[in-house]
């Protein structure tokens, strides 16, 4: 009796009925940016365009005027800005829903290398704890870097044009 019931409320109210949602497409990472969110774009043309959040203070080594802004979905990260007004994005990074050339979170150093092959393999941060950096440069379509992690070997950031070693 339940199952009629559905049926028949299915059939009445056809906009009740929801279709699994698909993942977006990764937005494209560039030499210019990730997506909508360009190098050099001013905070409030990306607020309003409702890509970032609210200015927030930014890194602390970077001194007090330094200011940031989370990314909004379908991106995950942050965009660092100029010192100054009107505050302009120097740095993208990444942790999810971004891919350049189909290579995004997630893929491993054989990955990038495949779709990069002059990208440059960075061990120096790995005796810190932090990640190994592969940076792609302009001649492959950078300059940008990815984050690879140490354990899983997989990418976990990536930054246009570089990561910030702040977070």
């Amino acid at each position: 009796m339940r199952i009629r019931t559905a049926v028949v409320a299915a059939l009445a109210f056809p906009g009740l009925l929801v279709a699994p949602a698909t993942a977006a497409a990764p937005q494209k990472v560039t030499a210019e940016g990730v997506g909508k969110v360009k190098l050099g774009a001013t905070h409030a043309s990306l607020r309003a365009q409702g890509l970032v959040g609210a200015l927030r203070p930014g890194c602390e080594l970077g001194g007090p005027t330094t200011r940031s802004a989370k990314l909004k979905l379908p991106l995950r990260g942050s965009v660092d800005y100029t010192q100054s007004n009107p505050r302009r994005v120097v740095a993208i990074t990444v942790r999810r829903g971004a891919a350049a050339r189909g290579v995004g979170i997630g893929a491993t150093i054989a990955q990038i290398k495949a779709k990069f092959p002059h990208a440059v393999v960075d061990h120096s941060l790995e005796d810190i704890g932090l990640f190994t950096l592969v940076r792609v440069p302009k001649r492959d379509g950078g300059k940008f870097e990815f984050g690879v992690d140490t354990d899983t070997k997989k990418t976990v950031r990536i930054g246009v044009p570089r990561i910030p070693l702040c977070e």
